[in-house]
């Protein structure tokens, strides 16, 4: 019986990774326009899709990413500045994209661009801490891809947003995970909407890798921030010791379980932009496939058990 089972299991995990296999032809003629290409995922795949020959549309924040992309990749790669806070700035790419793909349309968008500050426990947070996050978070995404979404229609493509395990659940405060909630629910109802009209949307949702989202130093730099400009009742009912202790908690816990191999996000994202039969949705990451995702799954009461006991002590507890 368990054999035969395995046998099951093992038949259908061959099968997909076959299924799977075949890539879209013609890359030299589709255009992928990627955000949030300055540095981490964004920047590799940048790079990656370069190399397979795709002519990649690489938007990036500073004129410093622009240039290193530039220098490290073919001269089909076009970069160009992109702050999705902005209308006038989404506008001027989308219209320079049209000019650009003409009459066969986008490929492919990757919204990649995110940031994770400031993060904290909500009652530290005011809601511009939360409006800020969501300008880029959500909003950003949102606006980047109704700007496209037409020239994408056109060339029945794919639409790629980028969110996050912390989308499907939510084990710290702040408007980090509201806002990938958000990307999650604005992708699920785009992929329905976009049925009739053959484009794909995918979402890929990494668990904890070495990016600027995990980098310790940002984030206690956030938080230290943060915890000197809330009132002293506040700081009271944290705790003197209470600072120190999620410092160390990022420097210790998070930099380890931060996994150093991006290329295990960028190889997702590279499938959902090149596959001809691409997944709804990718996880990579070992803690999100065999930690985060189950631990959504689970009744409330027993994922906020777990959560809580890991969780960092506050002084003032209500026994």
């Amino acid at each position: 019986m368990y054999l035969y089972l395995l046998g099951l299991v093992v038949f259908f995990y061959l099968y997909r990774w076959v299924r799977e296999l075949p890539r879209v032809s013609d890359k030299g003629s589709k255009y992928v326009y990627i955000t949030g290409c300055d540095s981490g995922f964004g920047n590799l795949l940048a790079r990656h899709l370069d190399k397979k020959g795709f002519r990649v549309i690489a938007a990036c924040f500073t004129e410093k990413g622009e240039e290193d992309l530039k220098k490290s990749c073919s001269r089909s790669l076009i970069t160009t500045h992109l702050d999705v806070r902005s209308k006038d700035s989404i506008a001027k790419v989308a219209a320079m994209i049209k000019d650009e793909v003409g009459q066969r349309g986008l490929w492919a968008v990757v919204n990649n661009a995110g940031v994770a500050v400031p993060s904290a426990p909500c009652d530290w947070l005011t809601i511009d801490d939360y409006t800020s996050m969501m300008d880029v978070n959500l909003n950003g995404v949102i606006a980047v891809t109704l700007s496209v979404l037409p020239l994408i229609k056109k060339a029945r493509g794919r639409v790629v947003n980028v969110a996050s395990v912390f989308g499907r659940i939510s084990p710290t405060g702040g408007p980090y995970t509201v806002s990938k909630y958000g990307v999650e629910a604005f992708n699920d109802s785009l992929r329905l909407n976009m049925v009739p009209f053959g484009v794909r949307v995918l979402c890929i949702e990494p668990g904890f890798f070495k990016t600027n989202v995990t980098d310790a130093g940002i984030l206690s730099k956030s938080i230290k921030t943060l915890w000197e400009k809330m009132p002293q009742e506040l700081r009271d009912d944290y705790g003197p010791e209470y600072l120190q202790k999620v410092m160390d908690v990022l420097t210790n816990k998070v930099a380890k379980i931060s996994d150093a191999d991006l290329m295990k996000v960028v190889s997702c994202m590279e499938h959902a932009v090149s596959a001809v039969r691409p997944r709804t949705r990718y996880s990579p990451g070992w803690d999100a496939k065999l930690f985060w995702l189950p631990l959504s799954y689970m009744p409330s009461r027993l994922s906020d058990y777990i959560m809580t006991m890991e969780a960092v002590p506050i002084a003032r507890q209500i026994q």
